[in-house]
């Protein structure tokens, strides 16, 4: 008896102890801060190292260039299928590039990555690349390394808000080392990531990539990404083509983002019980493409390194544009475990070199040869495709240490990115984050005042998916509303005027109401969002309630605004 009062005592002054621990903790938030960023700047620099020892050492010894054609057929094939199935089975959450992913956690999870995540995205986009399939590992790096940040800062015990902070942190280490690049980094966490180049985060983001920048060095050496040579202008006339490869380059990163959107919007159709096998498809368009042309195996830096030092033939040059942009959106479209920034960046070296080349063979006396083009090129497509110019011009400053690369750069990258803006109105992640139903907010919305949660309201006007056109009017019409809230057991799928159920009627009483919505795309509001917007879209659809849905799934319903609330809350009086 005396020893359980014992271990009760004992037992309570250690969950108090901890408590005190922890609530300690939490009043050195600040402190422990920057303390964590350099934690996490050198634990991704380490993930990122073992990243690059992976992919890249691993993968030349699978699938050699002079090696057997065999080799380049069954990598890919085997890779993606068991892939694949870890993905399905045990990673869900480690499909796909892993920025969008990255903005999620912090706009719409609550800064949430699980461990279970961050080690499926290692270990399923190391096999991945390793095995021949021609995406990135920049992108899934961004994920470890804000997951890495998430699970230190839950571990110990961290507000929802201070966990938050720790996303770009991670993602700018990561970025620091996969391109050997810190000042780049720093910008693109805040540029991309975070989406406000003054947000209160700097120390701790400049801390975790300087850190992680040095763990690179300190294990594989003071080695640029690229060994680029020296960049000269030859003469002014040069900045008009570096201004038609910057349309080239747009041109080039919005048909790589509407080819892939296009293909992964058909792939998210089939069936659930495929998603599994849907890897291979990828897996074996890379296999047979490989066995003719052995370069599009992999992503490829060393053939982007020969293109920047004019060692590629102009018509490989186009041939890999093309292949790549087929083998990339196709393995990214059908669940394979990468990222598009290394892709990205090979596709901007071979439009850059090709338009270089024939430049050079026009007028040889004033243009530079093609692997000056072909640096440039890497910039503005990358621009074009992930919109962030800012980063795009520190980083290939940084590969090269060279100011004078600058102008030409931010030429083509000013006129990528309004050529690609203009073709694909939306950027990429984002669009890639909405077909996982994921809607992340924008800097008006972060910023904006009269928000829709001030007057939502719990949803009540619901009709299932599965009631009859004939049963959902019967019903309607003893309501005060003329709009309602159709739902499945997914959620809500959709929203249904009075005068839609009546025309409907006519041509057939038994059609069930989830035929008659769009699950994928239709009118909502978020809780952070303002109320002119919803007001906006009710007047866009002829609707007067809104679905409130959830930024990390469109179908969790989490309330409703009505058209008299909005008009309420601006002062309209009743009629």
């Amino acid at each position: 008896m005396r020893n359980e009062v014992i271990e009760t005592t004992s037992s309570r002054w250690w969950k108090i102890s901890l408590i005190d621990r922890m609530a300690a903790l939490r009043l050195r938030e600040s402190q422990v801060f920057m303390l964590l960023a350099l934690v996490i700047g050198a634990l991704t620099g380490l993930a990122v190292v073992a990243f690059i020892l992976v992919t890249e050492r691993m993968g030349m010894r699978l699938y050699p260039v002079q090696g057997a054609p065999w080799r380049r057929l069954l990598f890919p094939v085997v890779g993606s299928l068991g892939i694949g199935y870890l993905l399905y089975r045990f990673f869900p959450n480690a499909r796909g590039s892993g920025v969008p992913q990255t903005k999620a956690a912090l706009f719409a999870r609550e800064g949430r990555i699980t461990l279970r995540t961050v080690l499926g995205k290692f270990f399923c986009t190391s096999v991945t690349l390793a095995s021949g399939i021609p995406l990135g590992r920049e992108g899934p790096s961004v994920q470890v390394g804000a997951g890495i940040g998430s699970v230190l800062g839950r571990a110990l015990g961290l507000s929802n808000e201070q966990v938050k902070r720790l996303i770009p942190v991670g993602a700018a280490a990561a970025i620091a080392a996969a391109f050997n690049t810190p000042l780049a980094a720093v910008v693109f966490s805040l540029e991309e990531v975070m989406g406000d180049l003054n947000a209160p985060i700097m120390g701790g983001v400049v801390l975790a990539s300087a850190t992680a920048w040095m763990v690179l060095r300190l294990f594989l050496g003071d080695h640029p990404l690229f060994k680029v040579p020296q960049y000269h202008l030859v003469s002014p006339a040069e900045f008009a083509v570096y201004a038609v490869l910057g349309v080239a380059g747009g041109v080039v990163s919005a048909v790589f983002a509407k080819l892939l959107l296009g293909m992964r919007a058909r792939f998210l159709r089939f069936p659930r019980n495929t998603v599994w096998f849907q890897p291979l498809a990828g897996g074996l368009l890379v296999g047979i493409i490989g066995w003719f042309v052995p370069q599009v195996l992999g992503v490829g830096y060393g053939f982007v390194g020969d293109a920047l030092n004019g060692n590629m033939a102009f018509r490989l040059m186009l041939l890999l544009l093309v292949l790549k942009l087929i083998t990339v959106t196709t393995c990214y479209a059908s669940g394979n475990a990468g990222g598009i920034f290394g892709p990205a960046l090979f596709l901007g070296a071979m439009v850059g070199g090709s338009v270089g080349t024939v430049a050079h063979h026009f007028f040889p006396a004033s243009t530079a040869t093609a692997g000056a083009y072909a640096l440039v090129g890497m910039g503005a497509v990358f621009a074009g495709v992930v919109r962030a110019p800012m980063t795009s011009v520190l980083m290939i400053f940084e590969l090269t240490q060279d100011y004078a690369v600058i102008v030409p750069l931010m030429i083509a990258n000013l006129v990528s990115l309004f050529i690609a803006a203009r073709l694909q109105h939306e950027p990429i992640y984002e669009a890639l984050a909405v077909q996982d139903g994921i809607h992340l907010p924008t800097a008006k919305t972060r910023y904006g005042q009269r928000r829709a949660a001030s007057i939502m309201k719990a949803a009540t006007q619901v009709l299932p998916a599965e009631m009859t056109v004939a049963e959902a009017l019967a019903q309607a019409r003893s309501s005060e509303f003329r709009t309602w809230l159709v739902t499945d057991p997914r959620g809500v799928i959709g929203v249904i005027g009075l005068t839609r159920l009546e025309s409907e009627q006519a041509e057939g009483a038994d059609k069930k109401l989830g035929e008659l919505v769009d699950a994928m795309v239709f009118p909502h509001v978020h809780a952070d969002q303002g109320i002119d917007l919803a007001l906006e879209r009710m007047g866009a659809h002829h609707i007067e309630i809104l679905p409130v849905v959830n930024r990390a799934d469109v179908h969790k319903l989490e309330g409703m605004v009505t058209l008299r609330d909005v008009l309420d809350a601006y002062g309209v009086p009743r009629a």
